[in-house]
């Protein structure tokens, strides 16, 4: 995480708790990140030494229309500044700051089918004590290599109850 970002995004995160707009801001960073994911020519063309900087802060303004003016002011002043290159690094810095405060975590967990809504609770409730927060945001990965079970991903911490796993240690036990 570069240093750059994670200012921005501490910055960003302050207004955004001040004008008590933090869970919009999160929306609209994540919709973002989806736009640049898909469409990476965005970024290349906001990188680009062909447009002139107010033209490409009139093209943000113009895509980001329906997004809050924090997220566009955020994005012309990193355009200004020709930091646009660390908008995925603010946006991922931003949600860990706001779920942070928010006294939840991200969370991926991986299975080899959709979780129900009902399990990723079971699963924000189980695994959240564990990491000291009070629930988690789970992103759900599907990833049939692993049979059975699930492994969870808290930040540095995995958790891995797969079949997966448990196979690989009996064969380590058996092999010695």
């Amino acid at each position: 995480m570069s240093q750059v970002a994670k200012r921005y995004a501490e910055a960003l995160f302050q207004l955004a708790q001040q004008k008590q707009v933090v869970d919009e801001i999160t929306t609209d960073l994540e919709e973002l990140i989806k736009v640049i994911e898909t469409t990476p020519e965005l970024l290349s063309l906001l990188s680009s030494p062909k447009f002139s900087i107010e033209r490409k802060k009139q093209i943000v303004a113009e895509i980001f229309a329906s997004a809050s003016p924090i997220v566009v002011n955020t994005l012309q002043l990193l355009i200004d500044k020709k930091r646009v290159d660390e908008v995925k690094s603010l946006a991922n810095e931003y949600k860990l700051l706001a779920s942070g405060a928010l006294g939840s975590a991200e969370a991926t967990v991986y299975s080899t089918r959709e979780l129900t809504d009902s399990e990723k609770n079971e699963i924000s409730t189980a695994f959240a004590k564990l990491v000291g927060k009070e629930k988690l945001i789970i992103k759900n990965v599907i990833e049939p290599s692993l049979l059975g079970g699930v492994r969870v991903q808290i930040g540095n911490y995995i958790f891995d109850n797969t079949v997966a796993n448990k196979l690989e240690g009996l064969k380590r036990t058996l092999v010695g």
